[in-house]
């Protein structure tokens, strides 16, 4: 079963991402804030983590600098969920480290394909 972790704190978007989810062969998890998130993502090992940049009490480079600097998550693919502008929000993922981006607010016809992307391109 394919783990996806959320680092959001808006709830809104976390039921929607788990209404989402939960329709499809995927174990959901959440967190509200950053230090729980990395807590979540060493204890559950996800194979995908979706970040929102702007979380209250870590921004969203503070936590790919702390992700990528731990071993056994490095290569754990993660996207940022951002209200950016598009081209911003291209930018700054990449320069991040992260696998790329998802633009809220999320449309849910389309979000399960565009993770399912950023799954099947890591597993390549």
């Amino acid at each position: 079963m394919t783990k996806i972790l959320l680092i959001e704190d808006n709830p809104y978007d976390a039921r929607l991402v788990k209404q989402i989810l939960k329709h499809h062969d995927c174990q959901f998890l959440h967190a509200q804030d950053a230090t729980s998130g990395l807590e979540l993502a060493v204890e559950h090992r996800p194979d995908l983590i979706l970040l929102d940049m702007g979380l209250p009490d870590l921004d969203g480079q503070t936590v790919m600098t702390l992700l990528q600097r731990r071993t056994e998550l490095k290569a754990m693919p993660v996207v940022a969920v951002t209200a950016w502008p598009p081209d911003t929000a291209r930018e700054m993922a990449k320069a991040y480290g992260c696998a790329g981006y998802i633009s809220k607010p999320i449309k849910a016809r389309q979000f399960y394909a565009q993770i399912t992307a950023y799954l099947a391109s890591d597993s390549e």
